[in-house]
C-alpha cells in the first residue's frame, strides 16, 4: 500500500509536522531490511510505544531510588523520565531529510495521547470514589475559610497581575490559567499526606477538610468559565450557553437520579462481607468510560464527568473497594506514570531550541509572577492558620501543604495546552513550577511538622507508676475478630474490680479502602441500637465488650473506638488515643494467629511492622499478647488460672512483673514468679547498682506474699535456660516477660542467633517459636520508653 508524507509549516512558529497515510503500527521486523536507516523500526507506532513504555520506568524507577531518600513524590521521577524518554526518541527517529527532530506523527499522537487521557481519566474517577464529602459537613469555620481563601485571593491576585498586562494573556486564557494555577487539589494533598504518613494525624485530617473546601470551590469556578467560554463562542451566545448549561445540568441529573441509585441497588443487595459481583464492578467502569465520552462533547474532557461519576459512588467497602482493587494496580503502576511522562514529553521549545531572547525574557517575567503568587497562597493559608491560634510550625506546614502542586494540575495544563489556551513556553514553566514545588514541599514538611514530638516522655505512664488500687487506663486493639476473645480473657484474668478498677479503650483497626480520608469514629455506647456505621465496622466488637462490662459493672468503664487508616500510619491513631486518655497500658495482637492445635492459621507482616513502630514510639507501656487460646478466667473458687511470670531484671520486667502482681489479686489465679539469675562476674560487677537495687525491691514484695510462687534458679547460658522454660511453659495457660529489646545477658546469651520474632525480645521470641512447642499464650510488656531509660 503507498504512503504520503506530508509536511506543513505554520508561519508563526515554523514548527514542523509531518504525518503519514495510511497510519503505521506493527512493524515488519528488525532482520527485514525494508529500508536504509538505521532505525526505521521506530517509523511504527507500536514498536515506538513499547520502546516509550520501557524507558519511562527504567529512568523513573531509576531516579526514584535516588530522589525518594529526600521525599520526593515518584510522580516528580516520571517527570524526568519523560524529559530524558524524549530525548532519547528523538535521537532515535530521523525524518527524511536527516534531521533528528522528534517525528510527530499521527498515529504517535493518538497512541501515546489516548493511553495518557485513559489514565488520566480513571484516575480522577478513582480519587472521586475515594472523596469522602462528609468532611464538608464536619469541617469547621477554619476549614472552610481556609479552604475558600487559599483560592479566592491568590486568583484574585493574578487577575489583578494580568489585567495590568504583567502576563499578557488573551482574554480567552487569563480566567483558565488564573484558576486552574490557583486551585487546591484535594487528590493531590492526600497524596501527599500519605506519602508523607500523616494523613491520620490531627494535621493531616485539618489538610483534608481544607482542602476538599478549596477543591469544590475551585472546580465550580473553573466549570463555569468552561461553560461561558463554550456559549460564546457560538454564533448565538445566550443561545449556545444556555445549552451548554442544559446539558451538564441533564447529565448531572441522570448521574444522580440514575446512576446512583442503580450503585445503591448494587450495595444493598451484595451480602455483608462478601464481594460485590464482577458484573457490577464490569457495569461500573463501563459506564466510565461511557461517561469519558460524553463529557467530551459537553467541552469538560476527562474531568467533569469522571470525577463527578466517582462522587456518586459510596466509599469503601463493596463497591467502592472492589473497584479500587479492581483499577488501582493498573492505574498507578502503569497508566499513571504514562500519563504523567507524557506530560513532559511535548516540552517542544526545550530540545528543538526555538527560545529566543524575548521568549526568555517573557517566561522570567511570568515566572516571578506565578512564584508571587505560590508565596501568596502560602502566606494566606499560614496567616489564616495563625490568626485561629494554630502553633506556629504546624501552620506553616499546613500552607507548605496547601501550596502544593501534582499531577491534577499536570493533567489541567496539558488540557489548556490541547485547547490552544496555552501556549508551549508557558505549559514548560509551570510544569516547571509543578517540579520543583513537588520536590521541595515534602522537604519543608519534614522540617516543619514531627508527629512524633508530641510522644515524647514527659511524664511517666506506665503500670509501675500508676497509683496502687486506681484505675489502670488501658488501649485495647483489634484487627480481626479473633482478637476480641483474647483480649478479653485477658483483662478478666486481670482482675477488674471496684478496688482494683480498669478503663478500657478499644480501638477497632480498619484498613482504609477506596477513601482518601482517615476516619476516626467514637461509638456511642448508651443508644439502645447500634448506627449503621458501628453495625459496619464494629457492631460485633461493641457488643462483646459490653458484654464484658456487663459482668465487671463496678469495675471496668468502657469506650469503644473505630480507626479507619492506611495500614503502616494506624500506629498514629493507636499512639494518639492511647495519649488523650492518659493510657498507662497498650495491648497490641501478635501478627501471627495459631488453631487451638498449635498449627499457624495466619501471619500478617503489616500488623508485625504496626507492632514495632508501636514499640517504638508509645506515650506509654506497650504489650503483645501472643494468642494460644488457653487464657481463661476461672469460674469457680475450685479452678485457677495458673501464671507464670519470668524475671531477668530491668525495667521491662519490673513492669512485667507490677501488671502480674495486679492479676495475682484474684485468689482463683495463680502466679509463679521465676527469677533466673547468674553469678558470672563480670556481667553481675557490670550491672548499675541502683538497677540491681530496683529489681530486689520489686521482688522482695513478691517474696513476701503468700499467695504467689516465687523460685530462683542460676543459670549461665541460654541454653539451659531454653531447657528449663522448655519443660515448665505447658503447665502455665500465660507467661509474661519483659521485652528487653537490644539487652543481652548471660541467662539468654546464644538465643539471639536463632530469633525468630525480634520485636519480642530474646525471651518473648523464644516463648513464641515454634520449636518450644508451647500452647501457652505469652504476654510481651515494654515499659515506656523516657529519656531515663533509653534503650
Amino acid at each position: 500500500m503507498a504512503t504520503t508524507n506530508t509536511s506543513f509549516f505554520d508561519k508563526e512558529d515554523m514548527s514542523k509536522y509531518c504525518v503519514t497515510f495510511p497510519p503505521r503500527v506493527n512493524s515488519v521486523g528488525i532482520f527485514i531490511n525494508e529500508k536504509t536507516d538505521k532505525f526505521y523500526v521506530m517509523d511504527y507506532a507500536l514498536p515506538r510505544l513499547e520502546l516509550e513504555i520501557l524507558l519511562i520506568f527504567v529512568f523513573g524507577q531509576a531516579f526514584h531510588f535516588i530522589l525518594r531518600r529526600a521525599e520526593t513524590p515518584i510522580f516528580v521521577s516520571h517527570m524526568i523520565a519523560g524529559l530524558i524518554v524524549g530525548e532519547v526518541m528523538s535521537l532515535m527517529i530521523p525524518n527524511n531529510d536527516g534531521s533528528n527532530m522528534m517525528k510527530s506523527s499521527e498515529d504517535n499522537t493518538i497512541v501515546m495521547g489516548s493511553m495518557a487521557a485513559f489514565g488520566y481519566s480513571f484516575y480522577m474517577f478513582l480519587n472521586g470514589v475515594k472523596m469522602n464529602l462528609s468532611l464538608i459537613k464536619k469541617a469547621g469555620a477554619t476549614s472552610i475559610i481556609g479552604g475558600a481563601l487559599t483560592v479566592l485571593i491568590p486568583l484574585l491576585i493574578l487577575v489583578f497581575f494580568n489585567t495590568f498586562n504583567v502576563l499578557s494573556f488573551h482574554s480567552s486564557q487569563s480566567f483558565f490559567v488564573a484558576s486552574t494555577y490557583c486551585l487546591t487539589s484535594f487528590p493531590v494533598i492526600a497524596d501527599l499526606l500519605r506519602h508523607l504518613k500523616i494523613i491520620n494525624t490531627e494535621l493531616g485530617r485539618l489538610a483534608l477538610s481544607t482542602a476538599i473546601v478549596g477543591d469544590l470551590l475551585s472546580l465550580f469556578l473553573f466549570i463555569v468559565n468552561a461553560l461561558i467560554k463554550i456559549g460564546l463562542a457560538g454564533h448565538n451566545p445566550l443561545e449556545a450557553l444556555a445549552s451548554e448549561i442544559i446539558s451538564v445540568a441533564s447529565f448531572i441529573v441522570v448521574v444522580v437520579l440514575v446512576f446512583r441509585p442503580a450503585v445503591y441497588w448494587i450495595v444493598r443487595n451484595t451480602p455483608v462481607g462478601r464481594p460485590v459481583k464482577e458484573i457490577y464492578v464490569y457495569f461500573v467502569i463501563l459506564t466510565l468510560m461511557a461517561t469519558t465520552f460524553l463529557t467530551k462533547e459537553f467541552g469538560q474532557f476527562l474531568l467533569f464527568g469522571p470525577f463527578v461519576l466517582g462522587l456518586v459512588i459510596p466509599n469503601g467497602p463493596p463497591l467502592g473497594s472492589a473497584l479500587e482493587e479492581k483499577l488501582e494496580p493498573m492505574i498507578s503502576g502503569m497508566f499513571l506514570p504514562l500519563f504523567v511522562a507524557s506530560t513532559t514529553t511535548r516540552i517542544m521549545p526545550l530540545r528543538s531550541g526555538n527560545l529566543d531572547t524575548s521568549d526568555i525574557g517573557e517566561l522570567l517575567k511570568k515566572e516571578l509572577v506565578f512564584l508571587a503568587v505560590f508565596a501568596s497562597k502560602f502566606v494566606v493559608s499560614a496567616g489564616f492558620s495563625l490568626y485561629s491560634k494554630m502553633p506556629k510550625y504546624d501552620a506553616l506546614a499546613l500552607a507548605c501543604i496547601m501550596s502544593t502542586q501534582g499531577i491534577v494540575e499536570l493533567g489541567w495544563y496539558g488540557f489548556l495546552s490541547d485547547g490552544k489556551l496555552m501556549d508551549l513556553n508557558l505549559y514548560m514553566l509551570l510544569v516547571f513550577l509543578i517540579m520543583g514545588i513537588a520536590i521541595l514541599v515534602p522537604i519543608l514538611v519534614r522540617i516543619l511538622y514531627n508527629p512524633k514530638r508530641k510522644y515524647a516522655g514527659y511524664q511517666k505512664r506506665s503500670i509501675m507508676n500508676s497509683i496502687l488500687n486506681s484505675e489502670l487506663s488501658i488501649v485495647a486493639c483489634i484487627h480481626v475478630p479473633n482478637n476480641v476473645n483474647a483480649i478479653v480473657n485477658l483483662l478478666d484474668v486481670a482482675s477488674p474490680s471496684k478496688d482494683s478498677p480498669i478503663s478500657i479503650n478499644v480501638l477497632h483497626l480498619v484498613k482504609l479502602s477506596a477513601q482518601s480520608s482517615p476516619v476516626f469514629i467514637t461509638h456511642q455506647l448508651d443508644r439502645q441500637a447500634l448506627s449503621s456505621n458501628q453495625n459496619s465496622y464494629s457492631g460485633n466488637v461493641i457488643l462483646s465488650f459490653k458484654q464484658f462490662q456487663q459482668n465487671h459493672y463496678d469495675g471496668v468503664s468502657l469506650n469503644v473506638f473505630t480507626a479507619i487508616s492506611p495500614d503502616d500510619m494506624m500506629d498514629e491513631d493507636i499512639c494518639t488515643l492511647a495519649l488523650d486518655k492518659h493510657a498507662s497500658f497498650i495491648i497490641l495482637p501478635f501478627h501471627r494467629r495459631w488453631y487451638i492445635n498449635g498449627s499457624i492459621e495466619s501471619d500478617d507482616h503489616t500488623i508485625m511492622a504496626l507492632n514495632w513502630s508501636v514499640f517504638e514510639r508509645a506515650p506509654c507501656s506497650v504489650g503483645v499478647l501472643v494468642d494460644r487460646g488457653h487464657i481463661r478466667r476461672p469460674t469457680s473458687t475450685k479452678s485457677t488460672e495458673n501464671i507464670l511470670m519470668v524475671f531477668l531484671g530491668g525495667v521491662d520486667d519490673r513492669e512485667a512483673l507490677t501488671f502480674a502482681n495486679r492479676m495475682a489479686q484474684d485468689i482463683r489465679v495463680k502466679l509463679t514468679v521465676l527469677y533466673i539469675h547468674t553469678s558470672t562476674h563480670n556481667y553481675v560487677e557490670n550491672l548499675r547498682s541502683w538497677e540491681r537495687l530496683l529489681d530486689f525491691e520489686v521482688l522482695k514484695s513478691v517474696k513476701d506474699n503468700v499467695h504467689v510462687d516465687y523460685v530462683e534458679k542460676e543459670v549461665n547460658d541460654g541454653h539451659v535456660t531454653a531447657t528449663m522454660l522448655r519443660e515448665m511453659v505447658n503447665d502455665y495457660q500465660l507467661v509474661i516477660v519483659g521485652r528487653r529489646f537490644g539487652l543481652d545477658c548471660p541467662q539468654t546469651s546464644g538465643l539471639k542467633e536463632w530469633s525468630e520474632f525480634p520485636e519480642l525480645g530474646i525471651l518473648g521470641d523464644l516463648l513464641a517459636s515454634r520449636d518450644l512447642h508451647s500452647m501457652s499464650s505469652i504476654l510481651v510488656v515494654q515499659q515506656q520508653i523516657t529519656s531515663e531509660n533509653m534503650r
